[in-house]
């Protein structure tokens, strides 16, 4: 006597063996995944150096631009000016440089990369986790240069080696936390035109709006006050006390604060959205 199974039933149980037999990947593996993924991003950095023109000429260029243009009408000449500009010009550039992790991402998605991704036994943050991991080799070019070419122009931090390192490890520990905000918008987005927008809209005024670039205290009233709780002006304020005077200020703490949440609602948010569209 043979048993009919129907089909629909039977569909149910082969995915319940699949799902079994899909093994809890262990923290060990997921870090030397993450890696991996991270080793693939250099490599894919390597055969597209145009990748790196942002953060080789950005530096270069801004500091010298803003140099000029400002100095002497803020601080009444150039040298004068470049303790305020430089930690400001740092912030700026690792925080427009981690806005195209999102837009590499929905670029890979919408090649089709990440299908593949999808169909191996790997942790679900690793295909996020590693480009990330990989862009921080971004942000330490962009951190270097702009100091660099601030010392060419006659900047001399008051904060020593010391300081100037502290500084460039706290804005590139803030570009990758950030950078989750923007993995987790090439997600959602339809394009990677969209996250270039949608990123350039939160970041610019964040940027411009702070004071990375002017003292606070010649804005209007209601644009200070604004200024004051912009959480880039934390990050250029931590960057100028460890540059110029390697101070371990409440401004280090709050920044390292802010960065640590957006990692725990972002980098979870960023997981979820990828399994959603598996």
């Amino acid at each position: 006597m043979s048993t009919t199974i129907a089909p629909g039933r039977e569909a149910v149980r082969a995915a319940d063996r699949v799902t079994a037999a899909r093994r809890r990947v262990s923290i060990g593996e997921t870090i030397a995944q993450t890696l991996t993924m991270a080793w693939r991003a250099v490599k894919k950095m390597r055969r597209n150096p145009e990748q790196f023109f942002d953060v080789a000429l950005q530096p270069i260029l801004f500091t010298a631009m803003f140099a000029y243009i400002f100095g002497g009408a803020i601080a009444g000449d150039v040298e004068s000016y470049l303790p305020l500009m430089i930690p400001g010009i740092l912030a700026q550039t690792v925080l427009t440089t981690c806005m195209v992790t999102g837009t590499q991402l929905r670029e890979d998605m919408e090649k089709g990369v990440f299908d593949r991704f999808k169909s191996l036994p790997i942790a679900r943050i690793a295909p996020l986790a590693g480009p990330m991991v990989a862009d921080l080799l971004r942000y330490t070019i962009a951190a270097t240069l702009t100091f660099g070419m601030g010392l060419v122009m006659g900047y001399r931090p008051g904060g020593g080696a010391g300081g100037v390192l502290a500084a460039i490890l706290l804005a590139i520990f803030t570009g990758w936390s950030l950078a989750w905000i923007f993995t987790w918008i090439g997600t959602i987005a339809r394009s990677a035109q969209a996250v270039q927008g949608i990123s350039m809209m939160i970041l610019f005024p964040l940027t411009f709006l702070s004071n990375a670039f002017v003292p606070v205290d010649t804005l209007p009233d209601w644009l200070a006050a604004f200024v004051r709780i912009n959480p880039v002006s934390h990050l250029v304020t931590a960057a100028r006390d460890l540059a110029n005077s390697a101070l371990v200020s409440s401004e280090v703490a709050w920044t390292l604060l802010a960065c640590v949440v957006v990692i725990v609602i972002f980098a979870p948010l960023s997981v979820r959205s990828y399994k959603r569209h598996m």
